[in-house]
């Protein structure tokens, strides 16, 4: 008997709240709905932190339901106050096409977007033609200030200052489910545990236009061991465009997850029964290693597919090592059956002959590998005895590196423990 997709998502911890947990939970096991999850394009690419309300699209799809996904091109403009301290920054109409765009296309990675299986909308086709005074009119006469303000997003922009433009965004998104529910009969919106001001207010105010039961469910706000919101590393965010953080990158960012993370991240991304996560969640150093491989592997195979997962575990392995040497831990993951060979999979960028034969500064050189973001971040990994060169330690922020320092064609870098980039000189 399958399970029902709304047990699926508890047991795998998606769910944080639900504004009537038995009736979704009902409509997901007698009919196939229509729900959407809304993403606003202030960055050309996603990046992993928009991968929970991703998968747990892709489970409902994989049971039947149709997502649709909103390119927010119309909220965009106004910017979410949820979850920051100060006004974002305003992003031209151009920045948010560009954006919107891009990300179309790695939406395409996760879901089947045809029509009849799911679709993706951008909400400018309806947010841009609203006349002001009819959105006050009908629309904003069903919305309370008092309430309004009492949404935790608001509250806690209030004690910094909370824009007039900010505070249209609930009205807006709350709009967004109207049209939803209107035309295209989607009766369920999904979004981060932030967004429940929000997706109730849309809840109620389909209900009063349309006299149209619809739901709402959140998922948990995912923090690292250190407090801090997923999908930022050391270098920034993780991102799931391949020119802006490489699949090897990509599979090192999971490889070096906290013990801790492990159980809860595997149910999470990835697609594994939960019986073999539960086993992996339970293993304990150093076989909890094996575990991390086997996240990073399928982590990597969902966002870039199984060639570059391959790619990128074995250059895990070939610069790092094997975790479980001896095997001794079963899986159903296909790196159990990946043959281990010498890779140069490393992240990998070209730099000019001359300019090592001239002499290049260790600085410059970090900064322009893209390990460093600035010269003082690379004088501060210097003087920290964090950086590396072919694995020798360089000391000296002065150091000049010539044709001498090349080994097999290339320069090895190292920032910290885990980041690497290989340097080839045309």
């Amino acid at each position: 008997m399958n399970q029902n997709v709304f047990d699926v998502l508890k047991e795998r911890g998606f769910i944080y709240q639900c504004t009537d947990e038995e009736k979704v939970r009902e409509l997901l096991e007698q009919q196939k709905i229509t729900f959407y999850n809304g993403f606003d394009p202030t960055a050309t690419s996603l990046q992993i932190g928009n991968l929970v309300p991703i998968m747990a699209m892709m489970h409902l799809q994989r049971h039947g339901h149709r997502p649709i996904v909103i390119v927010g091109g119309g909220t965009a403009l106004i910017g979410d106050p949820s979850g920051k301290t100060e006004m974002r920054q305003l992003l031209s109409r151009e920045q948010i096409e560009q954006n919107a765009n891009s990300q179309k296309l790695q939406f395409a990675k996760y879901l089947d977007l045809n029509d009849e299986k799911g679709l993706m909308l951008n909400n400018v086709d309806w947010l841009a033609k609203l006349n002001y005074i009819e959105l006050l009119r009908d629309i904003g006469r069903h919305f309370s200030v008092n309430r309004m303000l009492s949404a935790e997003s608001y509250k806690v922009r209030l004690e910094t200052g909370l824009s007039f433009i900010e505070f249209n965004y609930m009205i807006l998104q709350a709009y967004d489910f109207y049209v939803l529910a209107r035309d295209y009969d989607c009766i369920l919106q999904m979004g981060g545990q932030d967004q429940w001001g929000n997706i109730v207010a849309g809840v109620d105010l389909t209900r009063r236009l349309l006299q149209k039961d619809v739901y709402g469910l959140t998922f948990p706000l995912i923090l690292n061991a250190q407090g801090q919101k997923f999908g930022k590393s050391v270098a920034g965010a993780v991102w799931v465009d391949e020119t802006r953080t490489t699949p090897f990158e990509y599979y090192q960012f999971w490889r070096n997850v906290e013990d801790s993370e492990v159980e809860k991240l595997l149910g999470l991304f990835t697609f594994l029964p939960m019986e073999e996560v539960r086993q992996l969640g339970k293993l304990s150093p150093p076989q909890i290693n094996r575990a991390k491989e086997i996240l990073a592997f399928e982590a990597t195979k969902i966002t870039h597919g199984l060639d570059a997962a391959v790619e990128a575990y074995k250059a895990s392995v070939n610069q790092f090592g094997l975790a479980d040497p001896e095997g001794k831990i079963a899986t159903v993951s296909e790196i159990a059956h990946v043959e281990i060979r010498p890779s140069e999979n490393l992240p990998t960028i070209a730099l000019r002959r001359h300019e090592l034969e001239a002499g290049i500064g260790v600085i410059t050189l970090f900064v322009k590998s893209g390990l460093c973001s600035s010269n003082s971040d690379a004088r501060r990994l210097v003087q920290q005895n964090g950086a590396y060169i072919n694995e020798k330690a360089i000391t000296d922020i002065n150091a000049i590196i010539t044709p001498e320092h090349i080994e097999n064609s290339a320069l090895i870098l190292r920032a910290g423990k885990k980041r690497y980039k290989r340097v080839l000189f045309e």
